[in-house]
Order: structure tokens, then sequence, then C-alpha cells
């Protein structure tokens, strides 16, 4: 006895359709939620990184837009520096160190670029010859005194505050800042606090004011102590 071949119904197809919908968006979703720019990508999303790296002095090339050697170079450049994980792409916490948005934006730090100069400045006069991670230390701490009713609310008031830091005292403020500096004042505007909260510091072997010693050190960054 010959069967007779059994088709599908218009509303099984329609469900089947559906169900492959779902599947694609589902895929899409968690395809874009670890988002990663690697080299042979292309657009907006690769300027972006182009243009940070460029600012932080990583990169020389053209912002193009595309991801090629060049940028593979930066990228590992900049992962190694910051003690990222090194595989020259751009995932996650890679751009978070860069301040760039996988979704396309940019972070904001609301501070314009006179004041991030400004910042920078600072940073040169104060830690120049530091380990990075402590220039960007210092420069968080000016921003945790921005935010602190204890001091001045702008990043100029806090660095021009009378006797506040030797660098302003004795004019190294007006030297001008390098790259890591200006790299340093962007990263503490973009949220890295490695200082954790601190609103002080100072080199235990040359600190001659004697109240700076009663504030209680929280962790100590090459030869600066940070303290609350």
């Amino acid at each position: 006895m010959q069967h007779e071949e059994l088709k599908p119904s218009k509303r099984e197809l329609c469900l089947q359709i559906v169900a492959a919908l779902l599947t694609f968006a589902l895929f899409f979703m968690l395809t874009d939620a670890d988002a990663v720019v690697a080299w042979g990508s292309k657009g907006d999303q690769v300027r972006m990184i182009q243009q940070k790296l460029k600012e932080y002095g990583y990169f020389d090339g053209t912002v193009d837009g595309v991801y090629g050697k060049q940028t593979y170079d930066a990228v590992v450049w900049f992962q190694r520096k910051n003690g990222l994980s090194v595989d020259g792409a751009v995932g996650t916490k890679t751009a978070e160190g860069l301040g760039v948005s996988l979704s396309g934006t940019v972070a904001a730090s609301g501070y314009n670029e006179n004041e991030t100069y400004l910042l920078a400045r600072l940073v040169h006069g104060e830690a120049r010859g530091e380990p990075y991670v402590g220039k960007v230390a210092v420069a968080a701490v000016v921003l945790n005194r921005v935010k602190s009713p204890l001091f001045p609310n702008t990043i100029s008031g806090v660095i021009y505050q009378s006797r506040a830091f030797d660098a302003v005292d004795d004019g190294q403020i007006n030297l001008t800042p390098d790259a890591d500096s200006l790299r340093a004042a962007r990263d503490a505007l973009n949220g890295w606090d490695p200082s954790g909260g601190c609103i002080y510091y100072y080199n235990p072997v040359t600190a001659t004011n004697g109240w700076i010693w009663t504030r209680t050190v929280q962790l100590s960054i090459g030869k600066h102590n940070f303290a609350i």
C-alpha cells in the first residue's frame, strides 16, 4: 500500500518560520552582548577606537575605520600597558579602558579639553617618573576632591587651592605634560580610580607637613602613599 506524502499545513509552516526567526534573533542578541571589534572589522566603531588610541598616543595611523595591522598593534600596546588581556581585539574590558562603548558611543567625562589638559599638567608636575597607575591615581585624587564637600568643586579650583600641590607652588604645573600624563588624566576622567576614593597623597620620604601623617593610608603606589 502506497502511503500519501504528508505535507505541513500553513499553520505549521508559520510556526516553523517564527521559531527560526526567534532562534536567529536570540543568536544575534547573544553575539552582540559579547561583541568584539577585531582585525578585519570596518565602520564607525573602528573609527572611534582608532580616535581614542590616537588621543592616548598609541596610534599614529589614519583614522579610516579599517581595523588592520596598525590598529591591531596599537590595541596590543594599549592592552599590555594597562594590564589587560592581550589579544589584539577590542572586547568589553578593552573598550571600557579606552572609554568606548561597543554599542557605538564614547564615554563622556563631562570635562572639556582645557580642564583635561590642566589635570595632565598637574599629573606631570606631581607624578613624573611614577608608574603609570600612580599617575592615574594622582589624577583620581584631584577628581575625588572635586566631588568632596571639603574642597572646591572644579578641577581648576582644586588644583589652584592655596598650598594644595607642590607642583603649583614650585611652578612645575607649567611644564608641558607628556603622553603618559595626558592618558592618565583621560583615564581618570573616564572613571578609573586606582586610589580607591582617596583624597590625599604624599611622598613619605619628602613630606614635611606633620598634619598629612595623621591621615589614614589606604595604599602605596610607587613613591606615594594614598590616604583618606
